[in-house]
């Protein structure tokens, strides 16, 4: 069971370190409010060879060991990628937002999704706010990231409103039937499409993550770099 590190920015006073123990890690996929944006991600990884889910939302767990707050990860090969989600995270100061991204393996991911997230680290941030401070304004939140090449070109690759997604106690009643975030668990919630075509990274490209609160005027983020591993027969 891993322990996270988040300075909590709170409305309430000066930023806080608070330690978290994290047993459980949800994946929420198809977790979209608008049908038409759900069918048109499924399009997106049937491109890839991607079976369509059998139930929208899914829930996919994945060990905890594989959160990061890491500067960098590694995979296998040069057909992963990342994708920006808002996460949740049960804490001692409460329910916790942060920015992570749900790295993928794209050719494990043709042939079984739920086995593709479990082949890559989850990285996540290290900055979080209070649920609670951003509850009443949800849906006003942005979510941003961009590819950013080894050699620094940097390509804006998504870019979406919070809205179009199912909402934090939407999501915890779907999962378990109840309205308030599980128990020493992080959630990520979902993401918005690409920019055109779903991107593969190689070694040394960076992902590069923003949470936006327009409402507040603060950001979220988070950056991280891809360390390409021989694939060895």
């Amino acid at each position: 069971m891993p322990t996270l590190s988040f300075n909590v920015i709170s409305l309430q006073g000066p930023p806080a370190a608070v330690d978290v123990d994290v047993e459980r890690v949800v994946i929420a996929g198809w977790a979209g409010r608008d049908p038409a944006a759900i069918r048109a991600h499924i399009d997106e990884l049937a491109a890839l060879g991607v079976a369509p889910p059998s139930t929208t939302p899914c829930f996919y767990r994945v060990s905890s060991t594989l959160l990061t707050q890491a500067p960098s990860i590694g995979v296998l090969g040069a057909r992963s990628g990342g994708e920006i989600e808002c996460v949740l995270v049960d804490s001692p100061a409460g329910t916790l937002v942060t920015v992570g991204s749900d790295h993928t393996d794209r050719e494990v991911e043709a042939y079984g999704v739920a086995v593709s997230k479990q082949v890559c680290a989850k990285p996540l941030g290290r900055d979080a706010w209070r649920h609670a401070d951003v509850a009443d304004h949800w849906d006003a939140l942005e979510m941003r990231s961009w590819l950013i090449a080894r050699d620094g070109e940097r390509l804006a690759y998504q870019h979406g409103a919070v809205s179009g997604l199912l909402a934090p106690d939407v999501l915890w009643q779907r999962f378990d039937d109840r309205r308030t975030m599980p128990a020493r668990c992080a959630m990520y919630g979902g993401t918005v499409a690409v920019h055109g075509a779903i991107a593969a990274m190689g070694h040394g490209d960076a992902f590069e993550m923003e949470l936006h609160d327009p409402v507040l005027g603060r950001s979220l983020t988070h950056r991280y770099v891809v360390e390409v591993l021989p694939v060895v027969a």
